[in-house]
Protein backbone atom coordinates (compact mmCIF):
# COMPACT_ATOMS: atom_id res chain seq x y z
CA UNK A 1 0.00 0.00 0.00
CA UNK A 2 1.48 3.35 -1.10
CA UNK A 3 2.35 5.76 1.84
CA UNK A 4 0.90 9.21 1.83
CA UNK A 5 -0.16 11.36 4.70
CA UNK A 6 -2.05 14.58 4.45
CA UNK A 7 -1.03 17.54 6.67
CA UNK A 8 -1.53 20.79 7.14
CA UNK A 9 0.67 21.71 4.59
CA UNK A 10 0.31 19.48 1.92
CA UNK A 11 0.98 16.13 1.37
CA UNK A 12 4.19 13.89 2.25
CA UNK A 13 4.85 10.48 0.65
CA UNK A 14 7.35 8.16 0.41
CA UNK A 15 9.74 7.72 -2.95
CA UNK A 16 12.86 5.44 -3.19
CA UNK A 17 15.32 7.22 -6.08
CA UNK A 18 17.24 4.86 -8.37
CA UNK A 19 20.00 7.33 -9.60
CA UNK A 20 22.23 7.02 -13.08
CA UNK A 21 19.25 5.62 -15.02
CA UNK A 22 18.90 5.76 -18.39
CA UNK A 23 16.10 8.35 -18.36
CA UNK A 24 14.24 10.31 -15.67
CA UNK A 25 10.76 7.81 -15.03
CA UNK A 26 8.13 6.33 -12.42
CA UNK A 27 8.76 2.59 -11.87
CA UNK A 28 5.90 1.89 -9.77
CA UNK A 29 5.56 0.88 -6.22
CA UNK A 30 8.66 -0.56 -3.91
CA UNK A 31 6.84 -1.63 -0.42
CA UNK A 32 4.81 1.36 0.37
CA UNK A 33 6.98 4.20 -2.06
CA UNK A 34 6.87 5.70 -5.14
CA UNK A 35 10.01 4.32 -6.82
CA UNK A 36 11.55 6.97 -9.47
CA UNK A 37 14.45 5.96 -11.59
CA UNK A 38 16.57 9.18 -12.29
CA UNK A 39 19.27 9.85 -14.71
CA UNK A 40 21.44 12.22 -12.01
CA UNK A 41 24.12 10.81 -10.21
CA UNK A 42 23.82 10.47 -6.08
CA UNK A 43 26.84 13.18 -5.59
CA UNK A 44 26.44 16.83 -4.22
CA UNK A 45 22.67 16.99 -4.28
CA UNK A 46 22.49 16.28 -7.87
CA UNK A 47 20.26 13.12 -7.48
CA UNK A 48 17.87 15.24 -4.59
CA UNK A 49 17.21 18.42 -7.33
CA UNK A 50 16.03 15.93 -10.14
CA UNK A 51 13.76 14.62 -7.99
CA UNK A 52 12.52 17.55 -6.55
CA UNK A 53 12.07 18.92 -10.79
CA UNK A 54 10.95 15.29 -11.94
CA UNK A 55 7.97 15.15 -9.41
CA UNK A 56 7.14 19.03 -9.59
CA UNK A 57 6.80 18.22 -13.13
CA UNK A 58 4.85 15.22 -13.24
CA UNK A 59 2.08 16.76 -10.83
CA UNK A 60 2.52 20.08 -12.70
CA UNK A 61 3.40 22.22 -9.97
CA UNK A 62 5.86 24.38 -8.99
CA UNK A 63 9.42 23.15 -8.01
CA UNK A 64 9.54 25.45 -4.61
CA UNK A 65 5.98 23.15 -3.57
CA UNK A 66 8.18 19.95 -3.46
CA UNK A 67 10.69 20.01 -0.64
CA UNK A 68 12.21 17.03 0.25
CA UNK A 69 11.78 16.51 4.39
CA UNK A 70 13.56 13.81 5.00
CA UNK A 71 16.48 11.23 3.62
CA UNK A 72 18.46 14.05 1.75
CA UNK A 73 21.60 11.69 2.31
CA UNK A 74 19.39 8.44 1.50
CA UNK A 75 18.09 6.37 -1.32
CA UNK A 76 14.71 6.27 0.62
CA UNK A 77 13.00 9.96 1.16
CA UNK A 78 10.05 11.54 2.99
CA UNK A 79 8.61 14.50 -0.12
CA UNK A 80 6.61 16.99 0.88
CA UNK A 81 4.42 18.78 -1.88
CA UNK A 82 2.69 22.06 -0.85
CA UNK A 83 -0.21 22.37 -3.86
CA UNK A 84 -0.86 19.09 -4.39
CA UNK A 85 -3.71 16.46 -3.48
CA UNK A 86 -4.04 12.60 -2.40
CA UNK A 87 -5.35 12.35 -5.80
CA UNK A 88 -2.75 13.70 -7.70
CA UNK A 89 -0.17 12.23 -6.19
CA UNK A 90 -2.01 8.40 -6.53
CA UNK A 91 -2.10 9.19 -10.11
CA UNK A 92 1.60 9.26 -10.36
CA UNK A 93 1.38 5.75 -10.17
CA UNK A 94 -0.54 5.48 -13.36
CA UNK A 95 2.28 7.59 -15.60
Amino acid sequence: MFWIQGTPDGVIFKVIVQPRGSKNQIIGLQGDALKIRLTAPPVKGAANKMCIEFLAKSLNVRKSDVEIVRGKGSRTKQVLVRSATRNQIESLLKI
